[in-house]
């Protein structure tokens, strides 16, 4: 039972206590607070040792004056003698005790009271039983005044100790019945009886009463010392510190670490006003901040406020403080100043600040990032909106990095985008701000964008600068950018809406082949939505059965014999009609869409396939995203196994584009495709990142040449006849057949059999044919011409 304790109080605040506790007959589980209460106990008995001492004296003389002519002198005066020892040498042991700094008393200590009060009791008790038959009517009265305010005087005076006093009242008690019992006196037995168990009651009540008063004390007390100590600390090891001011807001009772903060000596302090300690510099300037304007309103209006921050210049250097307090009213109620507490809180704010620059600041470029832009946007168009202007939002792509950083790596890419970052901070003033959205994208917020033809210039500015090479790490790299923007409100009512448009004119800009700038039209959504539509419908077009495939005849160039295939994939849509591969291929590669819709591609061309004659082929094209896959390897050798179709007369088409990323199985996965007898033909050669590197390392079979090469040689372009005829030589001199793409006249097939190109493809010997129509032509006789 702890006093101290909230719990131990409510203990104690209720009436109900063991009494074996109480008595001191048993300990309870938890004495720690007991023995002090018990120390309380002891220190009381001792107090009034003297008092009781005086009682039993003054008691046993008159009892000795009222019997002295009743009673032989020499039995009434021993009966005196041991009253009086008894009392002396319990009142010398109570008053030893009263000297000492007892704080904590045991269980035995207060049980050894007990013997005190049956020994005093035994030698009261003495006195009816021997000597009761010799009082007449009067002397029993007198001698039961004296016991009763003797009985009564220990039950009040010595509640403290109940053991030792309902000793004492019980024996007193007990001997007097006896007494009146044996006198033939019934009814004053009853009375006396009733009486000394009336004192016991109030002896135990008394008690009980002391002990809670006691218990009440003692947590008090400790609960004090505690807040003691922590006001103690708070002041000497705290970062805090107490304010206190009058109705007039000046400083009272200045608290030292409140000075010291503010680099004032304290004993100035008190009767400056608040405000203007707080002001400092600026009090004379009248340029207040923000939030010591709000704390004076606070005091102005007397409303408690918690953790106002406001900034307090200290030595020149700035601090940031958190003032929280309350006003103080006397006891009539009357307004009379605020009492409050602040802190330091300049490292934490400094620390929020980091947080909140890492929160809104790019690490690897250090412009403002996407969560910094979209905040500075909506601040632009709000500002737009109220002042009846324009603000603009700018979407920039970096075009070909992703070639970069497939082929040097990533710490490469890393140092040319942080070089792009410098470039674009040296283009932009107060009116706009950079920053990087992710990966290499980035963005421009324009806050003001009146000026439609500056804010053009800018763009173009933009992808000039950026366009020019870039020397990392002994590298001259060359990128470019393309634009797209969007002007607020006209093209948005909201941020979101705003990065919308300026997404879709950068889609544009893209989609012309990168390099330029597109400024947001309406009718880009409608493309936008019409994209959205297509890929929804191309995620069941193979389900559904919309898919099929034409196939394209490839000649012979010399004989125009038949050789083999092109598989060419179409798509029919029921409501949409048909949807050129231009639109819905590079949908199919964004959307992850191509691989299963390539190999459900592979599979069909192998099962028709196997249905020709032989030796005539089927080519295949191979998307990179496929290539990238392991898996695709066991695609191949099932769709073969499935068909029955014969490895050497499935050709694969891949462009160099699958070559450019780096870290990926994609060599792999062609040599293990060309160690199960498939052929390998390298598409549009010359057209995108031609590495001669590749074909040396690469068992291609055959080299296709771009139709724009065989329409600009059948013109008369040099160029184009110097690439075709270089194309064919390199061919030779690998062992590789090449193809003629595009071949649509007499003259075309002359020309490119003049210069050398093994095979030909085009509408002059057939435009992509429908399955029947191939089947047919795939089963005449070899021997036969296709341009026959």
């Amino acid at each position: 039972m702890g006093p101290v304790s909230s719990q131990t109080r409510s203990q104690f605040a209720t009436p109900h206590i063991d009494a074996r506790v109480l008595l001191g007959l048993r300990d309870p589980a938890d004495a720690t607070n007991w023995g002090r209460i018990r120390a309380a106990q002891l220190h009381a008995g001792s107090q009034l040792a003297l008092f009781m001492l005086a009682a039993n004296l003054i008691g046993a003389a008159m009892i000795t004056l009222l019997l002295a002519p009743l009673v032989p002198v020499w039995e009434l005066a021993g009966w005196a003698i041991l009253v009086g020892a008894t009392s002396c040498v319990v009142a010398f042991r109570r008053l030893s005790r009263r000297n000492r700094e007892v704080v904590f008393a045991d269980l035995k200590d207060v049980r050894d009271t007990a013997y005190e009060g049956l020994a005093l009791g035994a030698a009261w008790a003495v006195l009816p039983l021997a000597f009761g038959h010799h009082a007449d009517a009067r002397v029993a009265l007198g001698l039961w005044v004296v016991l009763s305010l003797l009985m009564t005087a220990f039950a009040f005076a010595m509640a403290a100790l109940p053991l030792a006093t309902i000793a004492f009242i019980s024996l007193i008690g007990l001997s007097t019945t006896l007494s009146l019992v044996t006198a033939g006196s019934p009814v004053l037995a009853s009375a006396v009886a009733l009486f000394t168990l009336l004192l016991v009651m109030a002896t135990t009540s008394r008690s009980k009463a002391l002990v809670v008063i006691r218990a009440n004390e003692m947590a008090l007390a400790e609960r004090d010392e505690t807040v003691s100590l922590l006001l103690r600390e708070f002041e000497e090891n705290g970062s805090d510190w107490l304010w206190e001011i009058d109705a007039q807001r000046r400083i009272v009772r200045a608290n030292p670490r409140f000075a010291v903060s503010l680099g004032v000596d304290p004993a100035t302090m008190n009767g400056t006003p608040f405000l203007q300690v707080l002001a400092g510099p600026t009090w004379e300037a009248g340029n207040f901040s923000a939030g010591l304007r709000e704390l004076a309103e606070k005091l102005k209006s007397r409303e408690s406020f918690r953790d106002l921050l406001l900034p307090v210049f200290v030595d020149g250097e700035e601090h940031w403080w958190e003032m929280s307090a309350s006003p103080r009213f006397d006891e009539r109620g009357a307004f009379c100043g605020f009492r409050g507490v602040g802190s330091d809180v300049t490292e934490q704010r400094r620390s929020a600040d980091k947080i909140n620059k890492m929160a809104r600041f790019d690490t690897l470029t250090g412009l403002p990032n996407r969560l910094l832009i979209n905040e500075s946007l909506q601040r632009a168009m709000q500002e737009a909106e109220h002042w009846g202007s324009r603000c603009a939002f700018m979407m920039i792509d970096l075009d070909r990095f992703k070639a970069v950083n497939d082929t040097l790596g990533h710490p490469v890419g890393d140092r040319l985008l942080g070089r792009v970052s410098e470039r674009l901070q040296t283009l932009v003033s107060e009116n706009e701000m950079i920053g990087r959205l992710g990966g290499d994208e980035f963005a421009v917020v324009v806050r003001d964008a009146s000026d439609t033809a500056r804010t053009e210039r800018l763009a173009h500015t933009i992808i000039d600068v950026l366009s020019r090479p870039y020397e990392v790490d002994q590298h001259t790299l060359y990128i470019g950018a393309s634009v797209g923007l969007a002007i607020g409100p006209r093209d948005g009512r909201s941020a979101e809406m705003l990065i919308r448009s300026a997404d879709l004119a950068l889609y544009r800009s893209k989609d012309a082949g990168g390099g330029v700038f597109h400024a947001y039209e309406p009718q880009l959504h409608v493309v936008a939505e019409e994209r959205r539509v297509l890929e929804i419908a191309l995620r069941g077009a193979v389900e559904k059965g919309e898919m099929h495939l034409n196939y394209q005849p490839v000649v012979n160039a010399a004989s125009g014999q038949l050789t083999g295939f092109e598989a060419l994939l179409r798509w029919q849509h029921p409501e949409l009609g048909n949807i050129s591969p231009a639109k819905f291929v590079p949908l199919a590669e964004e959307a992850r869409l191509i691989a299963p819709i390539g190999e459900w591609v592979l599979r069909t061309a192998c099962d028709e396939a196997a249905r020709w004659d032989l030796p005539v082929r089927v080519a295949v094209n191979v998307s990179p995203e496929q290539l990238h896959n392991p898996a695709f390897v066991s695609v191949v050798a099932q769709a073969l196994a499935q068909s029955g179709l014969p490895p050497e007369r499935l050709e694969l088409e891949v462009t160099e584009s699958v070559f450019m990323r780096e870290g990926t199985q994609a060599l792999q996965v062609l040599e293990r495709i060309l160690d199960l007898g498939v052929r390998l033909s390298l598409d549009d050669f010359g057209t995108g990142y031609s590495s001669l590197g590749y074909l040396a390392h690469t068992r291609f079979s055959s080299i296709k040449i771009d139709r724009s090469f065989v329409q600009g040689a059948s013109k008369g372009t040099k160029e184009a006849i110097a690439i075709i005829r270089a194309v064919v030589a390199l061919a030779d001199s690998l062992g590789m057949a090449t193809t003629a793409e595009g071949v649509e006249t007499e003259e075309e097939h002359q020309m490119v059999q003049q210069l050398g190109c093994s095979k030909v493809q085009g509408y002059y010997f057939g435009r992509p044919l429908p399955v029947q129509e191939a089947r047919v032509l795939a089963t005449r006789q070899i021997g036969g011409s296709v341009a026959a």
